[in-house]
């Protein structure tokens, strides 16, 4: 039977079930394909109350629009899958949409945007128990890390026990690492070189193994410092892209950001969310095509 966006509430509401019987039926892949190369689509923002995209305050808070954007970029050749929160991913295992395509569940979504408790990152989401039951394929977490801030220590540490039990179910981690900092009570990320070596050397050695632990990392504010920064650690990588701005000027420096960057050995592909798919000009399929050529 196939299943449109409008069906979902009805769905959701009779048959609960259908969740996990999509998940025991969906098509799995590798993470890495024929090309060794990741692009995958970001739409985990919404679980941390950060809703705005091009421009739009409440851009993401629009579920049906949403779940056609993902669908649209899901269905472009050369996209590898999306990174989702349990809703999110769940809503597109019922749409069919992640037959063959790698779904990675984001874990720690406790750190809402603008919140006083921002920092104590806690892990409000996909628990690794969760992405085996459903037949996953990766999670990812974010830690960043404010040395004023002792919120910054429970999140690393739940980090950590959570890449014992992801590495223990043999499914791959991708580790989010900001060394933030509070400005007029608001938290920003340095993307100075040395912030960013220092956050992940601190990613890096989390946990009793880093076996399977990726890295989700920022272009510096200089690209040309990422090479020197990316000596810090030999565990595979991919950039994120972030929230480019409405411009396409905007759009072109950080497409041309990403170009330079992913030509280093250990970065392996895009994780990019919101600026693909609420692009500042032209259509979600544009925007998703000209990120793919960039690999």
């Amino acid at each position: 039977m196939t299943i449109g966006i409008t069906d979902l509430p009805a769905i959701r509401a009779r048959h609960p079930e259908a969740v996990a019987e999509a998940a025991a039926r969906r098509t799995r892949r590798p993470l890495l394909g024929a090309s060794g190369r990741l692009m995958i689509i970001a739409a985990d923002h919404p679980a941390r109350g950060a809703l705005a995209a091009g421009g739009e305050p409440y851009a993401m808070a629009r579920r049906a629009d949403l779940l056609e954007r993902l669908c649209t970029a899901l269905s472009r050749p050369g996209v590898d899958g999306v990174l989702g929160s349990a809703d999110i991913l769940e809503d597109l295992l019922l749409l069919g949409a992640l037959e063959g395509k790698v779904a990675m569940g984001s874990m720690n979504r406790g750190g809402l945007s603008g919140a006083s408790f921002e920092l104590d990152d806690r892990f409000t989401g996909h628990r690794p128990e969760d992405l085996a039951r459903l037949r996953f394929d990766a999670g990812k977490l974010l830690v960043r890390i404010d040395y004023d801030d002792p919120g910054s220590l429970t999140t690393l540490e739940s980090t950590a026990q959570a890449v014992h039990a992801m590495a223990e179910r043999r499914l791959p981690l991708f580790i989010e690492p900001f060394i933030s900092r509070r400005t007029d009570g608001r938290v920003g990320n340095d993307l100075s070189a040395d912030a960013v070596t220092r956050s992940i050397a601190i990613a890096s050695g989390l946990g009793g193994t880093s076996a399977y632990t990726w890295l989700k990392l920022p272009v510096t504010a200089d690209p040309d410092d990422m090479a020197q920064v990316l000596e810090t650690s030999t565990l595979p990588a991919v950039l994120l892209g972030g929230d480019v701005g409405p411009s396409a000027g905007e759009q072109e420096a950080a497409y041309e950001k990403w170009r330079k960057a992913l030509r280093l050995p250990t970065v392996h592909g895009l994780v990019v969310g919101r600026s693909l798919l609420h692009p500042a000009c032209g259509s979600v399929e544009d925007a998703v095509d000209t990120a793919v050529g960039l690999l």
